[in-house]
Formats: C-alpha cells, structure tokens, sequence
C-alpha cells in the first residue's frame, strides 16, 4: 500500500509540474483552462501506466491501480481513497504561492522553441521545444500545445525516455462531490512517513 501511495505521488509531481504553459508565446493563444477531466497515458522505461485526471482552480483528483488520490489546496490537504477497504489517508499540505498548479510557464523553464505542426489524439498541436532549468541544469523536453482547447496534449523527453498524453480530453467544470471523502471511509494512518519528511508536490507541500 505505501508503494501505492508513493506511485500516485510521484504521477502528480509529472502531471504538475509539465502541465503548466505559456501564454501566447510563439502562437499560443491563452492558457490551459482551469477545469478539465482527461485520461493521461504516461510511458517510461517500457511500462505505461493510464489513469484519470480531474480538475478545478484549488482541486485536482487521479484514479489508478484501484485508489484515487485528491489534492486540496483550498483544505491545505491531500488525501488518498482506498475503495476496497472503504478508507483513507490524509496528509496535511501547505500551498507554495510561486509555483501555482496551472502555471503560464514550465517550472524552470528558459527558453521555448517552435519546431513545427502535428496532429495529436485527434487535436492540431504546435510543437515546441522548452529548456527548463532545475537543480542547477537545463533539460529540454518537447511539448505538444493542441491550439484548438489550449491545452498541452503531450509532453516528452527529447531523448524518448518518457512521453506524457493527455486523451479524452474533456474541458468544462468537474462536479465538486469528485473531490470529496466518499460518506462512511475511516481516516487511516500513513504508513511508513518518518516524522518531518515532507513530499514536493508543485503548488504543495506534504509534510
């Protein structure tokens, strides 16, 4: 179950940190919209995982592999559901205000270049290359703006190491019950967290 639960986190960190875009820079024409529910399919080291996103401005949710994880940042709280026992574990969070959840760049990002034109899941995409800098170097990434929802449909390594989608893309506001405990789940303790390790989450901090 910890194993889970450190999986889920660290698909949040990926979706979070690479969700974020720019603002009508080189052709784009706004930033991603607030509220969405998607499939993301994420590949890397040969093995691909799906899993279903929601979200809204302070809320953002993910079901895979039998759980579902919630971030609350308007509760300051993160919270994992685990329907087959009916329960849940909850860590505390405070917000990180420089690094917002839909930012209008790549956390770190230096410089972005247009490359060209695709089609991606079905959206006409600009590719662009984006060098982003992090623990005092740069990587570069490529990334897949769709211009007719404004929104990122792909990110990857330069190298294919990893690739990122975003499927069944459907935008619009998500029903508010999504980011609730279900009635009647027992609060669980968090396995396995040694007291003051803190998870970096972008936009939060899990202590």
């Amino acid at each position: 179950m910890r194993k889970s639960f450190y999986a889920i986190v660290m698909a949040l960190c990926v979706l979070l940190v690479l969700a974020g875009c720019g603002k009508d820079q080189e052709g784009m024409k706004g930033p991603m919209p607030e509220a969405f529910s998607a499939s993301m399919v994420n590949t890397s080291a040969g093995q691909t995982v799906t899993m279903k996103v929601y979200m809204k401005p302070g809320k953002f949710r993910t079901d895979t592999s039998g759980s579902t994880t919630i971030v609350r940042q308007d509760l300051n709280k993160v919270w994992t559901i685990l329907a087959s026992q009916q329960a849940y574990m909850e860590a505390e969070a405070t917000k990180d205000t420089d690094q917002p959840m839909a930012a209008e760049t790549v956390k770190g990002e230096v410089s972005r270049k247009k490359l060209g034109g695709e089609t991606v899941a079905g959206h006409p995409a600009t590719k662009y290359e984006v060098s982003a800098e992090a623990d005092g170097r740069v990587t570069k990434i490529h990334q897949w703006w769709a211009t007719d929802i404004n929104f990122p449909v792909r990110t990857a390594a330069v190298d294919g190491s990893w690739n990122m989608e975003y499927r069944d893309i459907q935008i619009g506001d998500q029903p508010d019950s999504l980011f609730e405990i279900p009635s009647g789940y027992t609060k669980m303790s968090l396995p396995g967290m040694p007291g003051g390790m803190s998870i970096k989450i972008p936009g939060m901090e899990v202590e």
